[in-house]
């Protein structure tokens, strides 16, 4: 019998980015919860990059803010640089980041953990799950037992262990079975996990050193300022409260010198060695990976960035490595800028036990045991916001499940985190998954600035986000659709006035009746441009139907949208096309007691995959690495004939 027992309906396993999110979506929807941590002094802790957001992953902070999760107020209230990256390209791949003061960060994360109503916080590590059978047969978890040897009685479990489990550090030959900077390890979890039948295997990150600041000379970087006026994470946040003096960074390059130097030692890293065990991430290479892997290349960018306004500490982004301490002296020192820096912590890879594809549900349950939920670097993937996400859906998943509602699961044309959680679940992923643009077949429709539009609906509907703000995002919306309707509608004539009006903004005349909407289309024209102009540079033509009106007063987000709708209408359509085809795969649903042993066509190869994954739809189905589109014909026409 254990010493003592506590009953809480969710436990969470991790005070991560993932395990904040869960913890607070599970406390606000109702449910008593307790989130355990190895270090409450390590609660949204950045062990890495001092930043959130970034190409894709600031469209995952925007998805999360309008489904009622708290990184992106978070953030927006202790970051120390904001820039929107990508403006040169077209709006699906505009990404907000933002420099985070990590401390900071850290601490407002953790007040707004504390001052939630119905969630504790324990300091302890878990060792072991305990499950029971449910009525349907399968395992269901039951509880949790800590170190001290204290028994938590549970509904709901959400495992978020982050790059704890049996993790251990690695800076050249020196080796720590430790977590991120050098905090304790979970050393126990992992077996408990493998008696219960959830396969694990090994995987593999890195970070770079952090300098002294003092020692850096910055006259041979090129700074980086950040953007001005600054446009918030949140969709709450007031755009005036952000408006604050920012810190630089600062940009520097590698060179031959520094190649030479990791040429010469990649015997001495543990990456090249055979020491790790561990697959690294594919798109966030180390260092000595880089000039391995692209030897054409005679230089590789460097980032210098701030850790915080209190302290000297500056990132070394771009430069992750495992080398030993003096060579990552030597390796630094050859890089402009670097020359007399003084290191304050090493760079080290670190290796982590996962969860193996195929185990879990896109509710991100596990297919085997009921009521266990797994959010974050657990599920193979990789950064910040990609755990928060999935902490938020975990979170959202786990109350439902506690209260007896179904699952909310975003497809992938609805949000980045659909096309996330979608490839965690459906696919290999030999390495740490990491989110990018290029991931999303419909990414022109889930852009970062309508996020508000496509998702806050479900996170009203959960219950994360109150009326007043469902209200407002619905307001916006019907903004945007009149305006939309009145541009279409507003014609000016091919007369001297309009051509006059075309010629001093360098566009073209027009050779007939042109509407607004048709002007605002054309590259050097823009909303802004046009509403200006009309009723007076652009006088508008009678109409008998209706009166004319001209251009009500819109705030910033609102005439974005009207902009990129009306830019990009032609493509938007196309892409709202595929959608509907998209949207027909994932309704075939697949029968859950199917035996694809019975489906004599398919190849073996996917006959296992199938097996594997045990897809819910079609749709699914295809997008199983393996499942050929023959494969996925045969499977229809065996449906379709008649199986029940």
């Amino acid at each position: 019998m254990p010493k003592a027992v506590l009953k809480y309906d969710a436990v969470v396993i991790g005070a991560g980015h993932a395990g904040c999110e869960a913890a607070l979506a599970c406390a606000r929807l109702g449910l008593s919860t307790v989130m355990f941590t190895v270090s409450v002094d390590s609660i949204a802790l950045m062990p890495c990059n001092p930043n959130v957001g970034g190409t894709s992953k600031g469209h995952l902070v925007r998805e999360l803010d309008a489904l009622g999760g708290e990184m992106a107020r978070v953030i927006d209230k202790t970051f120390i640089q904001s820039r929107m990256l990508n403006l040169s390209k077209g709006p699906a791949v505009h990404s907000l980041r933002a420099q985070a003061d990590k401390a900071e960060y850290s601490r407002e994360m953790r007040k707004r953990l504390e001052d939630q109503e119905g969630l504790d916080i324990r300091q302890s590590e878990v060792c072991s799950i305990e499950t029971d059978k449910g009525e349907d047969g399968r395992q269901r978890i039951r509880g949790v037992y800590t170190h001290t040897g204290t028994f938590y009685e549970c509904s709901v479990l959400i495992l978020c262990s982050g790059t704890y489990l049996n993790a251990r550090c690695l800076t050249g030959e020196a080796i720590t079975h430790t977590g991120p900077n050098g905090l304790q390890a979970a050393t126990h979890l992992s077996d408990s996990l493998r008696e219960h039948g959830v396969e694990l295997r090994r995987f593999k990150t890195g970070t770079p050193a952090r300098m002294d600041g003092r020692s850096l000379d910055y006259e041979k970087m090129q700074i980086q300022q950040g953007d001005t006026p600054v446009i918030p994470f949140s969709f709450s946040t007031d755009p005036e409260s952000v408006q604050i003096r920012q810190v630089p960074c600062y940009l520097t390059y590698t060179n031959e010198e520094t190649h030479a130097v990791i040429r010469a030692n990649l015997d001495r890293s543990p990456i090249y060695a055979g020491v790790i065990e561990g697959t690294g991430p594919r798109y966030c290479p180390s260092i000595e990976d880089k000039v391995v892997r692209f030897p054409e290349k005679d230089r590789h960018q460097v980032f210098i960035e701030p850790e915080g306004l209190h302290t000297h500490e500056m990132y070394v982004g771009g430069m992750s490595s495992s080398l030993p301490e003096d060579v990552q002296l030597a390796m630094y020192h050859t890089v402009p800028g670097l020359e007399h820096c003084r290191i304050v912590r090493n760079a080290y890879a670190i290796e982590y036990d996962c969860l193996c594809p195929g185990q879990l549900k896109l509710s991100l349950e596990l297919k085997e045991i009921g009521g266990f939920f797994c959010a974050g670097q657990f599920n193979g993937s990789s950064g910040y916001e990609e755990a928060a996400a999935q902490g938020l859906m975990a979170g959202i998943n786990a109350a439902a499940l506690f209260k007896g509602k179904e699952a909310l699961v975003l497809k992938r044309d609805e949000a980045y985190i659909g096309v996330l959680i979608d490839d965690l679940v459906n696919k290999e992923n030999p390495e740490p998954y990491r989110m990018m643009t290029s991931r999303a077949e419909y990414r022109l429709l889930l852009r970062q600035d309508n996020a508000d539009l496509r998702l806050t609906e479900y996170g009203y509907n959960a219950g994360l986000v109150n009326k007043e703000r469902r209200d407002a995002v619905e307001h916006k919306r019907l903004l945007i659709e009149s305006e939309l309707k009145r541009l279409r509608e507003s014609f000016v004539g091919a007369n001297a006035e309009t051509q006059a009006f075309l010629e001093r903004c360098g566009s073209a005349p027009v050779r007939k009746a042109t509407s607004l909407a048709e002007l605002i289309c054309r590259p050097e024209l823009d909303y802004g441009i046009i509403a200006e102009a009309t009723g007076k540079e652009l006088p508008l033509l009678e109409n008998e139907e209706r009166e004319i009106s001209l251009p009500p007063k819109l705030t910033r987000d609102v005439i974005e949208q009207i902009d990129i709708e009306l830019k990009f209408e032609g493509y938007i359509r196309r892409q709202r096309a595929q959608v509907e085809q998209f949207r027909k795969m994932e309704g075939r649903r697949i029968p859950e007691d199917i035996d694809y042993d019975d489906v004599k066509s398919l190849r073996l190869e996917a006959r296992q995959k199938l097996k594997q994954f045990r897809p819910e739809n079609i749709g699914q189905a295809s997008r199983i690495s393996g499942v050929s589109p023959a494969d996925v014909s045969v499977l229809m026409v065996y449906i379709e004939a008649g199986h029940k």
